[in-house]
């Protein structure tokens, strides 16, 4: 059976665009010999200044992994800190990963534009995708739920790999991308959902948090009065009632275009679905924030068993490099 890797970075607690851009996609993986890491190393990349928030923010992925569904009897949930293997085969890796490749990384390249406030210009941001090739490697995980934006870091993974066997012998098999047609789900301000923004609809909002969330998203910004004609296909509220698949979303659009609904009222409908919609993972939630001690017991079992695989996979690198 071929091994799965991914992970997420404990930046805060998970929204929306976790749930549909990940874990669902890793729920329908868990049966097979899957691993999913909660990437605290990686989080220093880019939240280095706010360190002493991230094993906080470890509990909280963890919790909203397992209110989304995740089964640790199905899967290795664990973190990424914890198995040390991973910073010892991100250095082996970046003793042969030119510096050219991480250079002309575009993921790279537009995070240093579009983030704000924080100096990115620093050797472990550049140096994330030879840190993300160790995570990957490290499992010899041949399949990668990834997005479309995380392509060229994959591919870059696929060069180190064959980069490694060239150099030395063949270790590494490449992994290939499971890729997930998830959709870029607009934040509260109608851009894409993302904690840099603050936009986001966090698994762990309540009912009123939801509501309030909802009342202040912006809508089809051409119109401006109740009696003007709206474009539903531009409107971040229209955009959920069909991902939550509203059965009356062609009648929300209808009414929408010909002026017989409001934006508050298409608001409250949607607010409705989307509170059904988390119910259960609100309540899951709330019952694993009373097991903290449970929580970690998991993630403890899961970064031991990860562990077990980490430690034969780097030796065996290292005898292939020379060092053993």
């Amino acid at each position: 059976m071929a091994r799965v890797l991914s992970g997420t970075r404990p930046t805060g607690k998970l929204h929306l665009g976790n749930l549909f851009g990940a874990l669902e996609n890793f729920k329908k993986l868990e049966g097979e010999d899957a691993y999913f890491m909660i990437a605290d190393w990686h989080a220093l990349t880019t939240e280095y200044e706010s360190k002493t928030k991230i094993r906080e923010n470890v509990i909280e992925v963890a919790i909203d992994y397992l209110a989304s569904g995740l089964d640790p009897k199905k899967c290795t949930i664990f973190v990424q800190s914890d198995v040390p293997e991973h910073a010892e085969m991100a250095l082996l890796l970046g003793m042969i990963a030119p510096l050219g490749w991480l250079e002309r990384n575009p993921t790279y390249k537009e995070q240093l534009k579009e983030i704000e406030g924080r100096d990115l210009h620093t050797y472990g941001f550049l140096g994330y995708p030879v840190l993300q090739a160790a995570d990957i490697l490290l499992y010899k995980a041949e399949k990668v739920p990834v997005g479309e934006d995380q392509l060229p870091h994959l591919e870059l993974t696929r060069e180190i790999a064959r980069r490694f066997n060239h150099l030395f012998r063949p270790v590494f098999p490449e992994p290939k991308a499971i890729l997930t047609q998830a959709p870029k789900l607009p934040g509260t301000d109608g851009r894409k959902m993302s904690k840099s923004y603050g936009n986001t609809i966090e698994l762990s909002d309540g009912p009123e948090t939801v509501d309030k969330k909802v009342a202040e998203m912006m809508t089809d910004p051409a119109r401006k009065r109740r009696e003007d004609k709206g474009h539903p296909d531009v409107c971040p509220v229209y955009f959920y009632h069909t991902l939550l698949k509203n059965p009356a979303v062609e009648t929300v659009a209808h009414e929408c275009r010909n002026a017989l609904r409001g934006c508050v009222e298409c608001k409250q409908e949607m607010a409705g679905h989307l509170k059904k919609f988390l119910e259960p993972i609100y309540r899951r939630r709330k019952d694993w924030e009373g097991k903290r001690g449970d929580v970690v017991k998991i993630l403890e079992e899961g970064s031991k068993k990860a562990r077990s695989v980490a430690q034969g996979t780097l030796k065996e690198a290292k005898k292939a490099a020379g060092i053993l």
